[in-house]
């Protein structure tokens, strides 16, 4: 397509001019940097696009960051960031990234999310046939077959062929998964980077961490605290961004979300679970999931995921690494120290920091320059790190594997509240717990990191609980991964309710691990819990907790317990007793992925 020149833009969209500092002296361990020496000046130039998404047309609010020197003569490959939930283009995130790589030479278009900043339309929440269309626009404008609604062309950007641009994805959480849902509809992108972001949306916001092989689609425990607040941040768009456009204000019932959103968010607040309903909603959550679309993924993914995180947990980022990994899809999975729920905004020292931009200072920095080499730049002989790596707080350095660490040491519940290495060591005896009308367990205020407040340490209250509990550990014990456990309880009462038709009639339990010091103080493990609903009490049934990567010190006790309540949930619905019951040929077991040492 033939060049056009550009027009003079008006003072509001002329170019700003930045000097990036001194080049960080660092050499990356895995590959050579994508540039050398001093660090690229670029321009950043404000434009919007017209989109399309689905059955719509979107107005997008974008910065293009232009390095000096890259022309049509001197192409370079292009980075696409968008905002987390609530941001936009000018987020410190979003805006941290896209100057990163700027100052590396690359191409960079920040973009603010549909329903975001000053972007149109209502928000999706990433949903493939909205979202994914309307990025796939800008991947247009990257491979210069379409220009800003200004007359921009980028004709300045590496391509593999005509109208497709060599263009990696980066971002997290909500600007984690666009890149999932763009790569579902675009084979165009060529790399992804997401960080901290959902494989399955029902799974995060009303999580059953019970294998339910009664009945297929069972709702969990709805995690309102999370929920309320996103949900709110978004209805709360108007405030935030007055100039909105008229395609950015909603029907049937909500503002600024479409209205699938607004009948999943009454469902949920209602504590209520009716068959169709839930059926509904179910669907909904799991079409603007990864879950639901990762099968026409090719593009080459690093999943990059954070141990303190109790929104999108490492159970999600491992769903999505196994689905693209038995597909073929090229994919390598990081979980690192931080995530929604802590160092969120001050990460552990060497751990990758977005705002600092220390790329290649540290490990996962050094991981994502190299993903992008090999992908973008084409340096097919970049190593680009093991398949699997995790950042352990007890030793320098990350630990790496092939894989995900498999279950390999189980432990029996005994009737006496211990946690013995074999059947023959379980004493005979039967304990009870049951709920109150309010919740008497805490393991986090979910938002109170982020917002800089104190949080009350985790707890729960005597005769609402039941904990089992090793004997003091003779050397550590160093546990990676996701552990399980089969358990089997009574609860009359629950049973007569549980096939009401309304699934809120069914019991509901919260699994965790806890690490007790030899003084007797508890941590639970990254604050993390496995919320159940129980599908069938006549029936064993298995929860899968979350995945962790903790040390167990010599001394220290490990605590598995399962509580009634938890104040970050809703629980159960009317009072209902429980007892667990332990025989030697009948008991509860506790698998655990044990890398060194031994829980006997």
């Amino acid at each position: 397509m033939p060049s056009r020149r550009r027009r003079s833009a008006p003072a509001s969209r002329r170019p700003i001019v930045f000097a990036a500092g001194a080049a960080l002296a660092a050499p990356l361990a895995l590959s050579a940097p994508g540039q050398a020496g001093a660090a690229a000046e670029y321009t950043v130039t404000p434009l919007s696009f017209t989109v399309d998404a689905g059955d719509r047309k979107c107005t997008v609010d974008a910065d293009l960051y232009r390095p000096a020197g890259v022309d049509r003569t001197r192409p370079a490959p292009a980075v696409l960031t968008t905002n987390g939930f609530g941001g936009s283009k000018a987020d410190g995130s979003t805006d941290a990234i896209a100057k990163a790589f700027a100052t590396r030479g690359y191409v960079a278009l920040a973009y603010s999310g549909l329903g975001f900043g000053e972007s149109g339309c209502l928000i999706s929440l990433n949903d493939p046939e909205i979202d994914g269309r309307a990025t796939s626009g800008l991947i247009d404008f990257l491979g210069g077959s379409r220009a800003a609604d200004d007359g921009t062309r980028a004709d300045y950007v590496t391509k593999d062929r005509k109208g497709d641009p060599r263009v990696g994805m980066m971002g997290g959480s909500y600007g984690g998964s666009i890149q999932l849902s763009t790569a579902s509809k675009d084979r165009r992108l060529d790399a992804l980077v997401p960080l901290i972001t959902w494989n399955d949306l029902a799974y995060a916001i009303d999580p059953n961490n019970a294998n339910d092989q009664v009945t297929p689609v069972t709702p969990g425990a709805y995690k309102y605290q999370w929920t309320s607040a996103f949900f709110l941040m978004g209805e709360a768009q108007g405030l935030l961004n007055p100039r909105l456009d008229p395609s950015r204000l909603g029907r049937g019932g909500c503002v600024h979300f479409v209205a699938e959103v607004c009948r999943t968010t009454r469902l949920l607040t209602s504590g209520r679970y009716p068959a169709d309903r839930t059926a509904e909603m179910l669907a909904f959550a799991r079409s603007v999931s990864p879950a639901s679309y990762l099968h026409r993924v090719r593009t080459p993914t690093l999943i990059i995921q954070g141990q303190a995180d109790s929104l999108f947990n490492l159970n999600e980022a491992e769903a999505t690494y196994k689905t693209l990994k038995a597909q073929g899809t090229e994919t390598k999975m990081i979980w690192q120290s931080w995530g929604h729920s802590g160092g969120f905004r001050d990460p552990a020292p060497g751990e990758l920091n977005i705002g600092e931009g220390n790329l290649e200072t540290s490990y996962v920095g050094k991981r994502i320059l190299a993903w992008f080499d090999r992908y973008l730049h084409g340096k097919r002989g970049t190593d680009t790190g093991p398949s699997f790596a995790y950042y352990r707080d007890w030793q320098s350095g990350y630990g790496t594997a092939a894989a995900p660490p498999a279950l390999s040491q189980k432990v029996y519940l005994s009737g006496d509240g211990k946690l013995v290495d074999n059947r023959a060591k379980v004493v005979p005896g039967a304990r009870k717990y049951r709920n109150w009308s309010i919740p008497t367990s805490h393991s986090e205020t979910s938002l109170a990191p982020m917002l800089g407040m104190i949080d009350p340490k985790p707890h729960d209250t005597k005769g609402t609980y039941l904990g089992w509990s090793t004997k003091p550990l003779k050397a550590p014990v160093d546990v990676v991964g996701v552990p399980k456990a089969t358990l089997e309880v009574v609860s009359p009462r629950a049973e007569r309710v549980q096939n009401s038709g309304d699934a809120a009639d069914k019991l509901v339990l919260f699994a965790k691990l806890y690490d007790v010091a030899p003084d007797g103080t508890k941590t639970l493990v990254r604050r993390l819990i496995a919320p159940v609903r129980v599908p069938d009490v006549t029936r064993p049934f298995t929860v899968t907790l979350p995945g962790i990567v903790h040390r167990y010190e010599k001394g220290h006790r490990l605590q598995f317990v399962i509580a009634a309540s938890d104040g970050a949930y809703y629980g159960n619905r009317g009072i209902k007793p429980v007892k667990v019951v332990s025989e030697p040929d009948d008991t509860g077991v506790l698998e655990l992925p044990v890398i060194r040492g031994s829980l006997g």
